[in-house]
């Protein structure tokens, strides 16, 4: 995936990276010398993805904090052989209706089954990322949605079984968009037997009850108020 950074909307990009395993677009940004706004797109095709942010110098002395952190979920004392390494571009939305915020539950296929996160996967080959979330949500959830932001780019890295029992050095980077549902369903998952249980609608006023898994969790924190207030705006303007 290449990263390309511009100081204005549609200007020239003054900073371009290919994103390596195991990196964090943020703080390549950071090490490069420039402070990242917000993301501003995401063009093309798992095979030739770029994501463009908009970037600040940020003119502070940069002291290179070497890779991103790795975690494991493996059990202590495991053995295992040399890891499969793994880069993954996935698609995810934070869905939004009068019913509040979308979630799904993870299956016993995955290492956190009866967490919750958000609705989205992996893009396919020649799959462009919103149209990936797009049908990720419906066959995670059978619900029906128009993408209105794309919000932020997140990466995870983490050493641990996939879903198949495989040991992968697995690098997740996750676009993320802002969705609404304009005629919100009770939630059905039409991918059985996948890594997603269950489906629900959590109001607002619930969403810190709920067992979300971090990354999600910090995207709500990060972003849940400004894309229920810019929803509860539209639908009454």
């Amino acid at each position: 995936m290449e990263i390309l950074g511009v100081e204005l909307p549609g200007g020239t990009p003054v900073l371009s990276f290919t994103l390596g395993h195991g990196e964090d677009p943020y703080q390549v940004a950071w090490e490069s010398g420039y402070r990242v706004l917000r993301p501003l797109s995401a063009a093309g095709t798992v095979e030739d993805l770029t994501v463009t942010l908009q970037v600040l110098p940020h003119r502070r002395p940069v002291t290179p904090r070497g890779p991103q952190r790795v975690r494991t979920t493996l059990r202590p004392g495991e053995v295992v052989g040399r890891p499969v390494v793994r880069q993954r571009l996935a698609a995810y939305a934070l869905v939004v209706s009068e019913r509040g915020v979308l979630a799904t539950e993870f299956s016993d296929r995955t290492a956190v089954p009866g967490m919750w996160g958000l609705p989205g996967g992996g893009i396919d080959p020649g799959e462009n990322p919103a149209s990936t979330v797009q049908r990720e949500v419906f066959e995670e959830t059978g619900q029906e949605i128009e993408i209105t932001q794309f919000l932020d780019v997140q990466s995870d890295h983490w050493i641990g079984h996939s879903p198949s029992g495989v040991v992968e050095d697995f690098h997740a980077v996750r676009l993320i968009y802002a969705a609404r549902c304009d005629q919100p369903r009770d939630p059905v998952v039409h991918d059985v037997g996948g890594t997603t249980a269950a489906g629900q609608w959590v109001s607002a006023d619930r969403i810190r009850d709920v067992a979300w898994i971090n990354g999600s969790r910090a995207l709500l924190g990060k972003h849940s108020h400004d894309v229920l207030r810019t929803f509860s705006r539209r639908r009454t303007a």
